[in-house]
């Protein structure tokens, strides 16, 4: 495993983006446990991404404007309820005292969600995998895998931070309604931005 492949993936995976702030607001409205669960949730979300990667199907999307229009939409539309979702407190944003099995599943789900129906995903790692597999790679599916995995590995742990870290000050937050009705619109406003910058990308 190189080094620059860790600090390009270090770097990439900390920079704010769907993941971090689900995350972050997974910890703020139900706690340490949803942030976790989030954190593994986007982790899962990636591995059709990867696998898409490895098999050349992203190559297929980055080619074809329909798959990609229509992926992208959906990703859309589901960042936009995510963002109606985080000023109704409803969902997996509701502010919750204990996160039971069913909320947990809720929360992973919702992280897989945001991930998987982000295309330029795929066409990230169809670009960003082969630079760190050598011309002369005797096997590179399985390098493809090791690096597929350090990347993954490094999402869950990166995330788990970010999430522990706002869970650690959320009782100061929930205590507080006008700091949450702020920072609720904030993860709206968030989730929304989020959403157009999506709406504008291009293959």
């Amino acid at each position: 495993m190189t080094l620059s492949f860790l600090l390009t993936s270090l770097i990439v995976i900390a920079s704010p983006g769907t993941g971090v702030l689900y995350t972050l607001a997974a910890a703020l409205t139900r706690g340490s446990r949803a942030s976790v669960a989030a954190a593994f949730g986007c982790t899962l979300g990636i591995v059709p991404h990867m696998s898409a990667a490895m098999l050349g199907l992203a190559a297929v999307l980055h080619a074809s404007a329909l798959a990609f229009a229509a992926i992208k939409w959906l990703g859309v539309i589901y960042l936009l309820y995510m963002a109606w979702q985080a000023l109704r407190e409803t969902g997996a944003l509701a502010v919750e005292a204990r996160v039971g099995g069913r909320s947990a599943m809720r929360v992973i789900a919702t992280g897989f969600l945001i991930n998987i129906l982000n295309p330029k995903l795929s066409i990230f790692f169809l670009a960003f995998l082969p630079q760190f597999v050598a011309a002369n790679e005797d096997h590179p599916l399985m390098r493809m895998l090791q690096l597929s995995g350090a990347f993954m590995a490094m999402t869950f742990a990166v995330f788990v931070v970010y999430g522990l870290f706002a869970a650690s000050v959320r009782d100061r937050i929930v205590t507080r309604p006008s700091v949450m009705n702020w920072l609720r619109r904030g993860f709206a406003g968030g989730f929304a931005a989020l959403g157009a910058k999506l709406a504008f990308a291009e293959r």
